[in-house]
């Protein structure tokens, strides 16, 4: 996603407390930062974090690390869910928001942390085969995923795009991950929406007709 540049966006991340300017610091550690062993989960991807906001208001008792590459996005979410939990009465304890590249995601992310789950929410498409390899959910990404996530643990990936969904389904399966929910139409699928809460992209397409594509696989 495009987004114009935010002069205040930087100056608002360096001053905010739950924003990770050095993550490798963090590598194999990020318990340290949460101040707690609470189970943790990753986004990749967070955009403008209003998935991830909802997310942790639902579940006080679990940590999100939230990975972007755009700090203007990043400054973004940092507003979103500062309101968000304001507005719920509460301080915001359970993110860190992280800029990073996600090809390198092993850099700051350690198998010791523990990633219970992976969440990639309405990524770029990539629809032109050179550049398919580009993918949050191509099979050399979901390798990386493999490396922080333990046996049994799980990705949850939503789509509005029909080619990547379906490519993506067999991107799992070469790579070793078992379907445990597949879902063609989420909204009408019966599935709680606490499980998957709604993102400003997945409101826009839905308002268009749009059905959205929905998807837990589990390693194995």
């Amino acid at each position: 996603m495009r987004i114009r540049k935010k002069k205040w966006a930087e100056p608002e991340l360096s001053v905010c407390g739950f924003y990770v300017p050095e993550p490798e610091k963090l590598r194999g550690r990020w318990s340290s930062f949460f101040g707690n062993d609470k189970p943790v989960m990753l986004e990749v991807g967070c955009g403008k974090g209003s998935f991830v906001g909802q997310m942790a208001l639902l579940h006080p008792e679990i940590n999100f690390i939230a990975v972007d590459i755009k700090l203007d996005m990043l400054g973004v979410g940092r507003r979103n869910i500062v309101k968000m939990f304001e507005e719920k009465h509460r301080e915001v304890d359970n993110i860190a928001l992280v800029r990073y590249n996600v090809e390198a995601l092993t850099d700051i992310i350690a198998p010791e942390d523990g990633i219970r789950r992976v969440y990639i929410n309405f990524c770029n498409p990539w629809p032109r085969e050179k550049h398919k390899k580009r993918r949050l959910t191509h099979p050399r990404k979901l390798r990386m995923y493999r490396e922080l996530l333990g046996d049994g643990m799980e990705i949850h990936f939503k789509t509005d795009d029909d080619e990547l969904f379906e490519e993506s389904l067999e991107y799992f399966k070469e790579e070793g991950f078992e379907t445990v929910t597949v879902s063609r139409d989420l909204h009408n699928s019966g599935i709680d929406p606490d499980t998957t809460p709604m993102t400003e992209h997945e409101k826009m397409f839905s308002d268009e007709g749009i059905r959205i594509k929905y998807c837990v696989v589990r390693k194995v």
